[in-house]
């Protein structure tokens, strides 16, 4: 399956002519000689330019190239813009499937006849994307207007030999590439299997929906529409169909006199107090997902929809990462190399003095921009390779907060070109962390376990008692233990001096029999 994977991918490149893409290099040349061999693959959109050469060769390759188009189409200010606008359109105008096929499926699901549920059913899409299509329709007993979202068919074996694909390189990665070992390319493989395989099931999408619209279910930054669960299936999930703009189109969002600033900064808002206050984070925040509620133009609202891939930190990850934030922003790169070994990013014995130069060297010359031309989340990249060079190891569960920010900050930037990170985020990162881990918190946290310590006091004698007679055991079977390995040593050498006495015993008798 690897092979005829690789093959399609080689015919692909091929078919759209996708070679002005690569940089020249010498590895370059060794790739473009096998995609000649190839001299039967017919050209595709020959008069095409390669932005949307590009959007159909990642079309044609399927899901997991699609969302590879997705991630990269928010950096704008990365992307020539003919590029990041032909990538754009795979947000949500991926090739539809027969919306008859799409009936068929939500009724196999339900187990019903959509008459029994809907008043209407839209067979013609209202969006379709890389692994889900969605249609509108009305709830028959509240006359509600709701979307259906329906898997695309036989989607899963096309997802499979792309994964398939994946760790066959992060293999001959790991075992080809110098340290390869410390990138866990392996790993990163699989969680980002495990992601795409939670996008499959819609009741797990449709959980998260609940919990993200739960967290800001007040707020003025972020919307999450209302989800029918008991018509939600594996297959199937069905929610409030929201109305808003797209976020990608800014030219409208402009003619409305939206809020830009305030919007851009919102985005920025939103995605900190996903990571930090909540500790669960939509992280598949691109364009397509992502609607403005202008009802109010100076007090724009985000509307997120898609919630099937979401992220989580531990504790410890929060902490570090907070600190790392606000080391970087306060330019103490001594702290970011001390967090760094700390949280153990990077391992213990690591030079911090030459960890902190290196990181200085990184960051000093962004600082000589001004701040809103900084991409915050290039130079969080650029210090992770740098850390690479002090062994660090990938941590995987920082992988979807780092996409997730990519996306925050071009999306934020494409709104509000003067976007400025340090103003938006610094001050809400310093009271989070300021709350979290002052002097007040931590008695809140005393006080909320006194009710545990008032049930352990008076039983605290008796458990003491216990520990100290646990511990003599266990110090008298050691000493048992210790005892018995010395008798065994001593009947061991005893047992080779004697071996040696009879070895030497018989070498004499040889001797003398011989003479």
């Amino acid at each position: 399956m690897t092979f005829f994977r690789i093959y399609k991918i080689v015919a692909v490149f091929r078919a759209y002519q996708l070679k002005e893409l690569l940089p020249a290099r010498r590895g370059t040349k060794w790739f473009l000689f096998l995609v000649s061999l190839l001299f039967w693959v017919r050209r595709k959109s020959v008069d095409q330019e390669i932005g949307e050469r590009f959007r159909q060769a990642l079309q044609e390759l399927g899901p997991v190239w699609i969302k590879f188009g997705q991630m990269i189409s928010t950096r704008r200010d990365l992307l020539p813009e003919n590029i990041a606008n032909a990538l754009a359109k795979l947000q949500d105008q991926v090739a539809p499937f027969d919306g008859k096929v799409a009936k068929q499926l939500i009724e196999a699901a339900l187990g019903a006849p959509l008459d029994d549920y809907f008043t209407h059913f839209n067979e013609q899409p209202l969006a379709s994307a890389s692994i889900a299509q969605v249609h509108t329709a009305v709830l028959k007993r509240s006359q509600a207007e709701v979307v259906i979202k329906v898997l695309r068919p036989n989607i899963l074996p096309v997802i499979k030999a792309d994964i398939a694909l994946m760790y066959w390189l992060a293999k001959q990665f790991t075992k080809r590439i110098k340290s390869g070992e410390k990138l866990h390319a392996i790993e990163i493989v699989h969680d980002y299997e495990v992601t795409l395989l939670k996008e499959l099931d819609l009741q797990k999408e449709a959980y998260n929906t609940i919990r993200l619209r739960a967290n800001f279910i007040h707020s003025d930054m972020l919307y999450i529409p209302f989800v029918y669960q008991e018509l939600c299936r594996k297959t199937v999930l069905v929610e409030e169909r929201i109305k808003g703009v797209p976020i990608a189109n800014v030219s409208e969002l402009k003619q409305h006199n939206v809020n830009m600033k305030l919007l851009a900064e919102r985005g920025v808002q939103a995605f900190f107090t996903q990571v930090f206050r909540d500790n669960f984070f939509h992280a598949d925040m691109h364009p397509g997902n992502i609607f403005v509620d202008i009802t109010d133009p100076q007090n724009p609202r985000y509307i997120g929809i898609d919630c099937a891939i979401v992220g989580e930190l531990s504790p410890e990850d929060q902490r570090y990462l907070a600190e790392n934030f606000l080391a970087f922003f306060n330019r103490d790169y001594r702290k970011i190399a001390e967090t760094y070994i700390l949280s153990g990013w990077v391992p213990a014995t690591t030079d911090a003095v030459a960890l902190e130069m290196a990181m200085r060297d990184v960051c000093e010359p962004a600082f000589a921009k001004p701040l809103a031309e900084i991409s915050f989340a290039q130079i969080l990249l650029e210090l992770f390779q740098v850390a690479r060079q002090f062994n660090m190891e990938i941590q995987p569960q920082l992988t979807l907060l780092e996409k997730t920010l990519f996306y925050i900050e071009g999306l934020g930037r494409q709104l509000y070109p003067e976007l400025d990170l340090w103003t938006t985020a610094k001050p809400f990162l310093e009271q989070w962390y300021k709350d979290t881990y002052s002097v007040k918190k931590l008695v809140k946290q005393i006080w909320a376990s006194l009710p545990e310590w008032r049930m352990l006091i008076p039983v605290l004698p008796d458990k003491m008692n216990i520990y100290e007679r646990d511990n003599k055991r266990i110090f008298t079977e050691m000493a048992r233990l210790q005892t018995q390995l010395q008798d065994s040593q001593k009947r061991q050498k005893q047992i080779l001096l004697l071996s040696c006495v009879i070895t030497l015993v018989t070498i004499g008798m040889a001797i003398v029999y011989s003479i």
